[in-house]
């Protein structure tokens, strides 16, 4: 699965504004409900802040892939953040993280909503791939870097 089949250019914030765990959920949820029929903002952030009770999703080297699973969706949304200066995440690596792919996902895709995991976090694991993200200028050039990696990593996973 790629990336870029759940994510819409629509669904990135090239400069979040938050400093801080809570206050970047709360911008990507309000930015998913602003632009996603149905998705409740208030509930959205509720249920992103109890997954993170159960441990921080900053996975380290500057990602976090804050997910959860909501009803009244149709298919898996993904959204993407970025802060050049870092954000406070409690990352594993206690390190500030930059990159942030939000996953929300219908109550009952378990299968689907582990695959949009597993395909961002083989993204991620490129450190040239993370350094062209925080080095990007628009959304569309976010985008487009994204929909390379995404290209690269299939091409690779079918040789």
């Amino acid at each position: 699965m790629k990336v870029t089949d759940v994510l819409t250019k629509e669904l990135i914030i090239p400069e979040l504004k938050g400093k801080e765990k809570r206050e970047v959920l709360e911008e990507m949820s309000q930015e998913l409900a602003r632009k996603v029929d149905g998705l409740n903002k208030e509930r959205l952030l509720e249920l992103l802040l109890e997954r993170e009770k159960l441990g921080s999703t900053g996975i380290g080297h500057g990602v976090a892939i804050p997910h959860t699973k909501i009803k009244g969706i149709d298919g898996i949304i993904v959204a993407f953040g970025r802060s050049k200066k870092g954000v406070n995440f409690q990352s594993m690596d206690n390190r500030p993280v930059h990159i942030f792919f939000l996953i929300v996902a219908p109550e009952d895709s378990t299968v689907l909503h582990l695959k949009v995991l597993a395909s961002i976090s083989r993204l991620l694991k490129d450190g040239a791939f993370r350094k062209r993200l925080i080095k990007a200028s628009t959304k569309e050039d976010i985008y487009r870097i994204i929909e390379e990696e995404d290209n690269k990593v299939l091409k690779s996973a079918i040789a």
